[in-house]
């Protein structure tokens, strides 16, 4: 899966909630002597819970399943890295799981909580399978974090945490738009591994974005039915580069940096999945679309601490007005930068209607 359809569903409506890609692993930090809690109500929402430490153990212990890779140095493995990162800052423990099947999320997420975890935070929607545990006994005393798409329901043990991924997405194609006419490029291209609702709809508001600069642009769309197999998206990759597309958005799991790579070697610009990769150098990209869940994750562990967490809520993310999403030129040039950012943030006051512009393709 790729990144965008964890979070969103990726990031599912568009599914970049990309993919949207966690058998129970190691630890992450030491534990320490226990945090003290924290008497203000205020994060409880009627939910009973005493956060951080919310079954009183006297530790504070973060579970983690993910559907996908955790090493894939991308959008599924930034989700893991925050909550390692936050962690070892608190001296919190951290159990976490990769790969995990949707049909095997309910399961993953009872031996969680038999783990006495104080928290189990989903790395995408594709497992909201789990959801119903939170409600079970082994549960009772876990606060919980979800990746939103539109097809997750409120829970009063859940925080969603959601965002738009047509924001991003027609940012993207906008900031693609930008090099594409500077270099006089026409011809576009777009990797994804299934053809799923999501990813079909990541595509079409990648380009509109893109024929908000280049009206006549054109993109070519190739879905290989795996987010996380390198060899179909090199093949992929190079039968876009063989038609003379000279911008890739390589829209993957683990599969990114091996299209990236053979893009880049093509001649083509590329573009990231989620995270902000404009120090990488093998491979190089030219743009960081980033809708990381780690960054989310990482605003929701601070909260967290705090006893701050509201459980039953959902807090919704707005590019163009909180610091993420957001969308970043690698190497601007000229007033690339300073149009990225008013079109960002027309979308954030909403003197564009990112579903409107894609609604325009028809």
């Amino acid at each position: 899966m790729t990144a965008r359809s964890m979070l969103r569903g990726p990031r599912a409506a568009v599914g970049l909630a990309l993919a949207g890609a966690l058998a129970l692993s190691g630890c992450a930090g030491n534990e320490a002597t226990a945090p003290k809690k924290n008497a203000s109500a205020g994060g409880n929402s009627g939910s009973g819970l005493d956060e951080p430490d919310v079954n009183g153990d006297g530790k504070v212990v973060i579970g983690v399943l993910s559907p996908g890779d955790i090493n894939d140095h991308g959008y599924y493995q930034s989700f893991v890295d925050s909550a390692d990162a936050f962690a070892k800052e608190k001296g919190w423990k951290v159990i976490k799981r990769g790969s995990v099947p949707a049909s095997d999320a309910l399961t993953a997420a009872r031996a969680l909580c038999q783990q006495h975890v104080d928290m189990v935070a989903l790395g995408a929607s594709e497992l909201k399978t789990a959801i119903p545990a939170s409600e079970e006994p082994v549960c009772i005393k876990t606060a919980w974090y979800v990746p939103s798409s539109a097809n997750i329901d409120q829970a009063p043990r859940i925080l969603l945490s959601a965002d738009d991924p047509n924001q991003s997405l027609l940012a993207a194609g906008y900031a693609a738009g930008l090099k594409m006419k500077a270099a006089g490029h026409t011809k576009a291209g777009f990797i994804a591994g299934a053809k799923a609702d999501f990813s079909v709809a990541a595509a079409k508001a990648f380009l509109a974005g893109i024929r908000k600069v280049v009206p006549k642009a054109t993109l070519t769309s190739s879905y290989t039915g795996d987010f996380n197999d390198s060899a179909k998206a090199k093949e992929a990759t190079q039968a876009q580069i063989s038609q003379g597309i000279k911008v890739i958005y390589p829209y993957l799991g683990g599969a990114t940096d091996a299209a990236a790579q053979l893009a880049k070697a093509g001649g083509a610009l590329t573009l990231t999945p989620g995270t902000d990769r404009c120090d990488s150098t093998r491979p190089k990209f030219d743009i960081s679309v980033i809708f990381s869940p780690g960054d989310y994750f990482r605003a929701a562990l601070e909260e967290f601490a705090k006893n701050n967490l509201k459980m039953g809520t959902t807090r919704v993310w707005h590019l163009g007005v909180d610091p993420y999403p957001t969308v970043k030129i690698c190497k601007a040039r000229g007033s690339e930068d300073q149009k990225l950012a008013t079109f960002m943030k027309k979308i954030g006051n909403k003197e564009i209607d990112p579903k409107a512009e894609v609604e325009r393709l028809g």
